[in-house]
């Protein structure tokens, strides 16, 4: 009776499993980004390439390109899918803090440290952890990413012993990190590991015929939304989207 409970949660495990990677396939499908200019194009076929794998992977772009969402579609085709996917803006938190959120704290580590606190490497282990403003992180913060990076071990601040962790790490920037090496302001050895897959995610002004196709995108989104009829854009307001 035991082995045949074992067999059948078993059994809804995989069917859950099964069904949270298809929830995942269909949210982060890359039809849902909405594009067919060739740029945007070329994005899909490397992300196509680069999601299966395990390689780290560098999303270069402007503010407002999808850094977030083309993560997001990387994680939900590959074989890491049914594990976490964690997010973290490196560009919102002060450097102290920073450091006790990806490694975590032991109790009593600095003041107000009163109780252990989990770190995102931690969080994150076996799944997916998208670093977005990574030009953000002080020196010393790389030299400690570089570290986990390199022999996937960390100690939360306040230890003396280390974790294992075991993620995939998918960066993001909108500044140019070759200048920064070249200013001394990223390590150049974190660079060339972070830089292992580069992906160029081109704004709209790059792919204008995507524009259009945006447009009425959101308009369906909005009427839907709010329960209106609108058929569409007059070919002026068209021709001033695209001409900006």
């Amino acid at each position: 009776i035991m082995a045949f409970k074992k067999a059948i949660e078993n059994k809804r495990l995989k069917e859950e499993n099964l069904a949270l990677r298809k929830q995942l396939f269909e949210q982060f499908d890359f039809s849902n980004i909405i594009g067919e200019d060739p740029l945007i194009s070329k994005v899909f076929d490397e992300i196509r390439k680069v999601a299966p794998t395990d390689s780290t992977v560098l999303l270069q772009g402007e503010s407002g390109t999808g850094k977030e969402l083309f993560a997001r579609a990387i994680h939900a085709h590959s074989r890491r899918a049914a594990r976490h996917f964690v997010a973290l803006d490196c560009s919102c938190l002060a450097p102290s803090v920073l450091e006790s959120e990806l490694f975590g704290h032991v109790k009593g580590a600095f003041t107000g440290a009163v109780k252990y606190k989990t770190g995102i490497f931690e969080v994150a282990d076996e799944g997916t952890l998208f670093l977005d403003e990574i030009a953000n992180l002080t020196l010393e913060v790389q030299g400690k990413l570089l570290r986990v990076m390199d022999t996937q071990e960390y100690k939360p601040v306040g230890a003396s012993h280390v974790k294992k962790t075991d993620v995939r790490i998918i960066a993001a920037t909108n500044r140019d990190l070759k200048t920064m090496v070249a200013e001394d302001e990223f390590r150049e050895d974190l660079f060339y590991r972070l830089n292992v897959l580069p992906v160029y995610l081109p704004p709209l002004r790059e792919r204008k015929d995507d524009i259009p196709r945006l447009a009425y995108h959101f308009l369906r989104f909005f009427c839907r939304k709010i329960g209106k009829k609108i058929e569409g854009f007059s070919d002026d307001a068209l021709k001033t989207l695209v001409s900006q």
